[in-house]
């Protein structure tokens, strides 16, 4: 789900630019050292998840994984995210360095919002509520990420508008393939590293703020 260089106006791109730094600075600030090796091994993830991809115009489809990034991250997934951008731009090619920031931003702050909303339902409560909270985590960061590709391709050129809706409905296999992956990694995190899903829990991994 990247968007190529060349698509949008320079106005765009700044403004793109400006708020994934702001992000990304406040994912900074709010990353604890002994969570940069969690945050390094998701950055990772979420670059190998993007490798196999199927271009669709100015745009492409495949796995993203910024729902579980989210998830597990908060706002660590901004600085997370651009570093695998990166990457991907400068060894493949995918998406580039001037739409970098825009790039960040539709897919970190999707995945900062799920974050806000089900992170509480997945640390709280327990069975089919957890579950369901992970899987519309990674459903819906794909879903909002989408939107927020669409928009910025209509506002680019109104020669897009297909396009656009074209890509978020290709990408709608994902958005449910993804919601289960979501929903299964933290189903496993929270009988065997519940610690790995936040603050909440003891350090020994017990969560006794689990309510059925």
């Amino acid at each position: 789900m990247h968007i190529s260089e060349g698509i949008l106006t320079w106005p765009v791109l700044a403004s793109g630019a400006a708020f994934a730094a702001a992000g990304t600075a406040v994912g900074l600030k709010k990353l604890k050292t002994e969570d940069i090796p969690k945050t390094a091994i998701l950055s990772a993830a979420f670059f190998v998840a993007s490798l196999i991809h199927v271009p669709i115009g100015p745009a492409s489809a495949h796995l993203i994984l910024n729902g579980i990034v989210g998830l597990l991250l908060g706002w660590a997934a901004f600085p997370a995210i651009l570093v695998a951008l990166f990457l991907q731009a400068l060894f493949f090619q995918y998406g580039g360095i001037t739409t970098l920031g825009v790039n960040t931003l539709l897919m970190a702050l999707p995945a900062v919002l799920c974050y806000l909303v089900f992170h509480p339902l997945i640390i709280k409560k327990d069975g089919y509520t957890a579950s369901a909270a992970g899987f519309a985590g990674g459903f819906l960061s794909v879903l909002f990420s989408g939107i927020i590709l669409a928009a910025f391709l209509i506002f680019a050129h109104r020669a897009f508008t297909e396009v656009a809706y074209f890509i978020v409905s290709i990408h709608l296999p994902i958005m449910i393939i993804e919601g289960i992956i979501t929903m299964f990694c933290i189903g496993f995190l929270k009988k065997v590293q519940p610690s790995l899903l936040g603050s909440v829990y003891g350090f020994d991994g017990s969560n006794p703020a689990i309510t059925k």
